[in-house]
């Protein structure tokens, strides 16, 4: 069975740093938290961590089909909870993407295989928020 396993250093104030895979990363706070902003917040890296595995998805998805693609971004909102610990109770993403218009079904298809079959990250979020999803074509 496959694992993952980290350490995260403390530095100082509310600084935190963490080798993953050989890429130094620091977590930290603004100044109205008691941080000196030296890196992201804990919560907006797990958006970034939900956009990069639905962005490995249909990237390769779109190349096995052999789809053309540029401009391919992903906006990814999360709304939290009011109640403490405030969680995400709520994520769209928006896949922004330049494709030919007759591709179109295909780049929704790949969406729709990253929610439901393939993003481990999209399946971790779904057990505490509604996950939604907009397809933006340029």
């Amino acid at each position: 069975m496959a694992s993952n396993s980290i350490k995260v250093d403390f530095k100082s104030g509310m600084n935190f740093s963490t080798n993953i895979n050989g890429h130094l990363l620091q977590i930290d706070q603004d100044e109205s938290a008691g941080g000196t902003d030296l890196g992201p917040r804990p919560k907006a890296l797990m958006l970034a961590s939900l956009g990069g595995c639905t962005g490995f998805d249909i990237v390769s998805i779109l190349n096995k089909m052999r789809v053309t693609f540029s401009n391919f971004s992903i906006n990814i909102e999360g709304n939290l909870s009011d109640t403490e610990p405030a969680i995400y109770n709520k994520v769209m993403l928006n896949y922004i993407i330049m494709v030919d218009e007759a591709d179109e079904p295909k780049m929704e298809k790949a969406v729709k295989l990253s929610k439901e079959k393939y993003c481990g990250v999209s399946k971790m979020f779904e057990s505490f928020a509604e996950v939604a999803f907009t397809i933006t074509y340029l």
